[in-house]
């Protein structure tokens, strides 16, 4: 062979070579851990619609609140160290727990409620230590308000649980998320009848499926198949509630910790 046939097939190693694609970067994914009780969980929190909508592919996002659950239930039951394994899992470029108690830590809660003064903190504070030494990034998010109102004026009863996690949050030198007061302000600013349509039902509506009954509550009975419990209560969300308040951490969250930005989508 001569010409120009000759020297385009003497070329050819050298342009393939030069054309050849990178071989792929290895990922450098993040997780999400998400802590707490029944206004974070699945089936009447604000968790399904953040994890679902707000979270890139970048982040794996793991919702392990539980309805019922006070800062101490959570522990007692072993959750938390279900949560401390997560934290624990290789792989992961940065992995962050966000953790969110109060409701059930409250009075008048058999075997969940926790003295407010040394006991709540305390506890906030443990699942910081722990969090930090098992690798992972805690930030701490004051209680979702309830929505009751009187004489048109909202009953924020977790302020002081609330004010609490705050304490902890500077003590620590934690991100805190203080989703009690912008929730508390923007239902406040809605009003009552607003409000309500974050409700699971309707106002006056009568439970459906195995709440029939029973008290509100947002637990899931299992047999033959996980059927939740819906009813209207102004502490638990349906879809719209979960999408307005996921929508709200998320722009909380973006402000608290800005190198989580990259993996929230507003």
């Amino acid at each position: 062979m001569k010409g120009p046939g000759l020297v385009a097939l003497l070329l050819a190693p050298a342009a393939v070579a030069q054309t050849a694609p990178e071989p792929p970067r290895p990922i450098a994914a993040s997780k999400i851990v998400l802590v707490g009780d029944s206004t974070t969980a699945v089936i009447g929190g604000w968790g399904p619609s953040f994890c679902a909508y707000h979270v890139t592919s970048f982040a794996a996002c793991v919702n392990l609140a539980r309805g019922g659950r006070s800062s101490g239930s959570y522990r007692a039951e072993g959750s938390w160290d279900l949560a401390l394994s997560e934290m624990r899992t290789p792989g992961y470029k940065t992995i962050w727990v966000l953790i969110q108690f109060g409701h059930n830590d409250q009075p008048g809660k058999p075997g969940r409620s926790t003295d407010l003064s040394i006991e709540f903190p305390a506890n906030l504070a443990r699942y910081v230590d722990e969090a930090r030494t098992a690798g992972a990034k805690p930030v701490l998010l004051t209680p979702l308000t309830r929505r009751m109102f009187k004489v048109g004026k909202l009953q924020n009863d977790l302020d002081a649980w609330a004010a609490a996690v705050r304490k902890v949050a500077a003590d620590k030198q934690v991100p805190l998320l203080d989703l009690n007061a912008e929730s508390s302000a923007a239902v406040q600013a809605m009003g009552e009848a607003a409000a309500d349509c974050f409700a699971q039902l309707p106002p006056g509506s009568a439970p459906t499926g195995p709440a029939a009954g029973a008290p509100a509550a947002t637990e899931m009975v299992v047999q033959p198949m996980a059927q939740p419990r819906l009813s209207f209560d102004r502490t638990h969300l349906g879809v719209e509630g979960a999408n307005y308040f996921a929508a709200m951490v998320t722009r909380e969250l973006a402000a608290a910790v800005p190198e989580m930005r990259p993996l929230l989508v507003r």
